[in-house]
């Protein structure tokens, strides 16, 4: 694997300019009650493709970053080429996050979805715990400015088809709607082929809401691998010099060492870091699933003609009910769904999850 980019350390502060080493990992959460601004709460799971949880696609500086970064790792090659605004960052990824999470829920509502993305500017503010002030839509305008110019030459595999592909981030962005101000409400965005192919072929991954409160760009990018390869597994060990590599950095050794300890140390100290406690000794670092999925089973029926209910589902369903045993809700959603008489579900993850949002509605535990 070889990794050219531009060096950087990382630490640095996000949106906005934030003083000392002693404040606390997570951001604030800016808007407690956001499932009263969203339409459904299945819009706010957050979803990732897995392509770009894989490989290092997005600067993890808050500063312009100008220089070209060329990736290669068994077989799969990725240049990502700034325009005059620098690279797409992983903070700037929120957009694309929120997108392709609208999409997955119209999918489990099953809808077809749409390459082109119709959303009001506020409510993805509000659901990737950005500021809503007129500095916020001046930085979410900024961010689609880089993710339009980031461009991405890449032979890897999205939804089983690999290709030579040369592609923006995103293909379009379009403002259908502003305020007498000039503030953006509506918005358009058409996503790249390739990232919409992971949507349909359904490589995507559930993040943790707590994802959009991490303070450092690099604790996010060490939440995405640890998501991707740790999943619902007990554990997941990582060198830490291929840790670097999937990170993008070429800082020295020593240098991203401390920046791992820091990161570690502060996890045991706060537990802030999603799913995963995370630890390194040797220079080997550890993620521990905090929430012990695996002692579940892999397919989770208590009739052998139940609705089929994948983990990825059942992890969603801890994000639309929080607090609750969601195996406990599947066993009395599959009793009602007997009860009925076993009527036909046309999407059984997206009826599973309104059952698990309803009962929180009803009773929440939070």
């Amino acid at each position: 694997m070889t990794i050219e980019s531009s060096p950087s350390l990382f630490d640095v502060t996000p949106f906005e300019t934030l003083a000392g080493d002693d404040r606390p990992p997570l951001l604030p959460v800016r808007h407690p009650n956001q499932d009263l601004f969203i339409c459904d709460v299945l819009d706010a799971i957050p979803k990732d493709d897995m392509a770009s949880m894989e490989h290092p696609v997005f600067s993890l500086s808050t500063k312009p970053d100008n220089r070209m970064r060329r990736y290669e790792h068994n077989g799969n090659i990725i240049e990502i080429i700034p325009s005059g605004r620098g690279l797409a960052t992983i903070h700037d990824k929120d957009i694309l996050i929120y997108c392709i999470s609208q999409l997955v829920a119209k999918m489990n509502l099953g809808e077809q979805p749409s390459r082109t993305v119709r959303l009001q500017a506020y409510d993805m503010l509000v659901a990737t715990n950005r500021q809503t002030s007129g500095e916020g839509y001046r930085l979410m305008a900024d961010a689609l400015t880089r993710l339009r110019g980031t461009t991405v030459r890449t032979n890897i595999q999205t939804g089983g088809v690999e290709e030579t592909r040369i592609f923006g981030l995103i293909e379009e962005a379009r403002i259908t709607r502003k305020t007498f101000d000039g503030r953006m409400l509506d918005l358009e965005i058409t996503l790249s082929d390739w990232v919409y192919r992971s949507v349909i072929s359904k490589n995507v991954l559930t993040l943790h809401r707590d994802y959009f409160r991490l303070r450092k760009p690099f604790e996010r990018r060490m939440y995405e691998l640890a998501r991707k390869h740790c999943g619902v597994k007990d554990e997941w060990k990582i060198g830490l010099e291929l840790l670097q590599k999937k990170c993008g950095s070429n800082s020295p050794l020593r240098v991203f060492r401390a920046l791992v300890k820091k990161v570690c140390v502060h996890d045991a100290d706060h537990g802030h870091f999603p799913d995963y406690a995370v630890t390194i000794a040797d220079d080997v670092i550890l993620f521990r699933n905090r929430s012990g999925l695996k002692s579940k089973p892999e397919q989770v029926a208590i009739t052998d003609d139940a609705p089929y209910i994948d983990p990825e589902t059942m992890h969603d369903a801890k994000t639309a009910a929080p607090g609750y045993d969601v195996y406990a809700l599947y066993d009395e959603w599959v009793s009602w769904w007997l009860d009925m008489g076993k009527p036909e579900l046309k999407s059984p993850a997206g009826a599973f999850l309104g059952f698990c949002k309803k009962r929180h509605e009803r009773k929440p535990l939070r």
